[in-house]
């Protein structure tokens, strides 16, 4: 008896070691790991358990611990509270997304679902017709392109001589200008017309000459106070019209030559996908076997045709394995990356020296692959559409892209335009109206008055007065003496 019970404990003990290393070795497995566990309540309801393959990319998938974190896995959770599933993740053995072997077997995602060994692929898998032939795709849960990664340094251009000009666009110069010189052409007209600010046009000299004038006006743009100063109202209308506008100018013009500095957002050269054929400072290539290898495979766009042709013959050089040597070797080497634009965004945001060009091509989007016939196949599509109308799909972009990079987009930070800056040119344009007609008035006024006096007609007394104070005399003439010191 005691024999036996003794068999029987060393049988029992045997048995739990084993499942414990069992257990522990699964969770070792860097093919294999978990996703979150479901609870004993599903299990007791008989909920269907599928078997999903996934790449680690980020922030897709990534590993924590030993569980699966990431944008696809927030996805495939809510999916599975959506149809009610349980769900074993695996890592896909070959760390492909796809492709055509070379002995016409499919690699990758697309292969386990062909060999069954996976019943979907939750992943940044692109939407293909060599790849909607042989699976099943729901509607896309990501739209994304083609795009071109590159490194900052690497890109940029050498600092023009004239750098300081970048702030503003060639017609805001040019505006400026314009302001400028009427400004200055109404401070000497107002100057001249108004009897308070040059009493006897015949007698005495009036200091707000056209050359004063000029003198007067860009000594405001440095922020400087200028001789002559003004005693009449209507050029002081003008004068403080014209403070105003340079004030805001000025701080416009700080503002955005900093952001330019500081951002480092010059012109790139490499705009486009023939930009970075033309060049020949760069290599550039893609993922091997990926989507956008087959693409360029398969355009008829000359341009695309030389990406191909350049990528195939130097395939050994610049396609890579996976996402992270792409960007590591962008950061690293003179390197370009051609790939999906969502992704680029998100290399972008996380590391400050990289940047995506403005051109995307290609179209596209990242859907859930099934097996052919599956019955998950709507039930899934339709789930991802709810998702999308609730905003629950913008929520996980927002959440898994947000940006740990601080950095202004030349969007952002361009040159300003003149109709960003309408009203200040605006304001500048009524107060010059105001600073003529203010001088009319002041000019009628005393015209009036000298009429009276000399009993003429107000009109003729008004027209000889704009006659003699818009006369341009050759030579200067000396000073009245002040009123005070009169001839005996």
């Amino acid at each position: 008896m005691d024999k036996g019970l003794h068999f029987t404990i060393c049988v029992v003990t045997t048995a739990l070691l084993l499942r414990e290393s069992s257990q522990a070795g699964e969770e070792n497995n860097p093919e294999v790991l978990a996703a979150p566990k479901s609870d004993s309540r599903g299990a007791a309801e008989g909920l269907p358990t599928l078997t999903v393959t996934t790449i680690l990319e980020d922030p897709y998938v990534m590993v924590r611990g030993a569980e699966l974190e990431g944008y696809c896995m927030d996805l495939l959770g809510a999916l599975a509270g959506m149809l009610r599933f349980q769900y074993r993740v695996k890592v896909v053995g070959d760390g492909q997304y796809g492709a055509v072997a070379a002995g016409g077997n499919w690699t990758g995602m697309i292969g386990e679902i062909l060999r069954r060994e996976a019943d979907i692929a939750v992943a940044p898998l692109t939407v293909t017709s060599a790849r909607e032939e042989v699976v099943s795709f729901t509607t896309p849960f990501l739209q994304t392109g083609i795009g071109i990664l590159l490194r900052k340094d690497t890109t940029s251009q050498d600092m023009s001589f004239f750098h300081f000009l970048s702030p503003f666009s060639k017609e805001t110069w040019t505006a400026l200008l314009f302001s400028y010189l009427l400004t200055c052409f109404c401070l000497f007209l107002v100057a001249r017309l108004s009897p308070c600010e040059w009493n006897e046009p015949k007698n005495e000299e009036n200091h707000f000459t056209f050359l004063n004038s000029l003198w007067f006006g860009a000594g405001a743009l440095a922020l400087q106070g200028a001789t002559p100063r003004p005693q009449a109202l209507s050029v002081r209308v003008i004068a403080v019209v014209w403070w105003l506008f340079t004030l805001a100018l000025l701080a416009a013009y700080i503002a955005n030559f900093t952001a330019l500095l500081s951002s480092g957002s010059e012109q790139l050269p490499i705009q486009t996908f023939e930009d970075l054929v033309k060049q020949r400072n760069l290599e550039f290539g893609t993922l091997e076997g990926s989507s956008t290898f087959y693409y360029f495979k398969n355009s008829k766009n000359p341009i695309h045709q030389m990406i191909y042709e350049y990528m195939e013959k130097r395939r050994e050089h610049v396609l890579v394995k996976t996402y992270q040597e792409a960007v590591q070797r962008v950061m690293d080497s003179n390197y370009a990356f051609i790939g999906e634009s969502i992704s680029q965004d998100l290399a972008a945001a996380r590391h400050c020296n990289l940047i995506r060009a403005p051109e995307v091509i290609g179209a596209r989007g990242f859907g859930i692959a099934t097996t052919q016939a599956s019955p998950w196949t709507k039930p899934l599509s339709i789930a991802v559409l709810k998702l999308r109308e609730s905003g629950d799909l913008d929520y996980l972009r927002n959440k898994w892209w947000e940006s740990s990079c601080l950095r202004q987009s030349r969007d952002r930070w361009g040159p300003l335009e003149p109709p960003a800056l309408g009203g200040l040119f605006l304001t500048l344009g009524i107060g010059l109206a105001l600073g003529v007609l203010a001088a009319l008035a002041e000019l009628s006024s005393s015209s009036r008055r000298a009429a009276a006096h000399a009993k003429k007609s107000c009109c003729s007394v008004f027209t000889e007065e704009i006659c003699t104070r818009l006369r341009i005399k050759g030579s200067t003439r000396q000073s009245q003496e002040p009123s005070g010191k009169v001839n005996a």
